[in-house]
């Protein structure tokens, strides 16, 4: 497997100051980002004047930390009947706009990690159009759930940002066919079993999505006929690697081995024991799925065959 390190935007990650960018640079960061809620807009303004000289991709996860600080999933009807305090849309929207502002100011290139909400798709399309440097992704899981997964408590689906509802999930859909969202990427976030298995405000959040992410795209969107499997192959591979210069994701001749073979007829179902990673952490459990990579070879070595890790 490929590697890339992702640099710290602020110091220790704590929002409070920028981190030591050049010295990051010069180290090999393919881009910058926190993965996490940052506070002061002074610092993230800052942080883009930094960055935009050494021409790296600024990602930013966007929520207000003062409007989900409490809270659990989405705020909805479903947070309601569970009893469980919400992460409301607008803490999303309100610092992709933030983000999109800042960006367009100091010309830094932005990427906004994994949009979850309808107007934040929305208001990344209003930036593309006007010809700004903004690039978006999203999720298998929140082009595929909806906030009723929590159900029954269901830690597994306990994410940031939340999965919410249908019009969104519908909203990430047509952003993504239109070319507003420009990737899909896994958020891939394993937990160990005492860290979902306790009540769901104290679980960790987040779920594993390596193994399953091309499975659950296949089934649920190519098979149905929402998407051609020539644009979710695009989206999971040449486009990411072109939104940090990676210049990976293509078969071109002279470039890496690095090829992944795809069984569009395999079908399986998401089970513990077919599951390489260590951790189960997934609320597709029992899910059977149609279509799957069967032999993945990462620089001309074979890595992975018949849904194996090869030592």
């Amino acid at each position: 497997m490929n590697v890339f390190i992702m640099g710290a935007l602020t110091a220790g990650l704590r929002s409070e100051e920028i981190a030591h960018l050049c010295e990051l640079d010069r180290a090999g960061v393919i881009g910058f980002g926190d993965d996490k809620p940052l506070g002061s807009a002074a610092v993230l303004r800052a942080a883009f004047m930094y960055a935009k000289p050494l021409g790296k991709t600024v990602c930013v996860h966007c929520e207000d930390a003062s409007l989900v600080s409490e809270g659990h999933m989405h705020e909805g009807v479903v947070s309601t009947i569970l009893g469980l305090n919400g992460r409301p849309r607008s803490a999303e929207d309100i610092e992709v706009a933030r983000a999109i502002i800042l960006a367009e100011e100091t010309g830094v290139r932005l990427h906004i990690l994994h949009l979850s909400s309808a107007k934040s798709v929305e208001i990344v399309r209003q930036a593309k159009a006007k010809g700004l440097n903004v690039t978006a992704e999203v999720t298998p899981h929140h082009l595929i759930l909806t906030d009723e997964a929590v159900m029954g408590y269901n830690t597994n689906a306990k994410v940031t940002p939340p999965i919410r509802e249908i019009s969104d999930r519908e909203a990430l859909r047509e952003g993504l066919a239109d070319g507003t969202i420009d990737c899909i990427a896994t958020d891939h976030a394993p937990r160990c079993l005492e860290e979902k298995q306790v009540e769901f405000p104290l679980a960790g959040n987040g779920m594993i999505g390596l193994e399953t992410a091309f499975s659950l795209l296949m089934t649920e969107l190519v098979k149905p006929g929402l998407f051609d499997l020539k644009d979710i192959i695009s989206a999971l591979t040449v486009k990411p690697s072109r939104i940090y210069g990676l210049g990976k994701g293509t078969l071109i001749p002279g470039s890496d081995a690095d090829i992944t073979v795809i069984d569009p007829a395999f079908e399986w179902v998401v089970q513990p024991d077919l599951l390489e990673s260590k951790s189960k952490n997934t609320p597709f459990m029992g899910k059977t799925l149609k279509g799957a990579p069967v032999l993945t070879m990462v620089g001309g070595k074979v890595v992975m065959k018949g849904r194996k890790i090869v030592a």
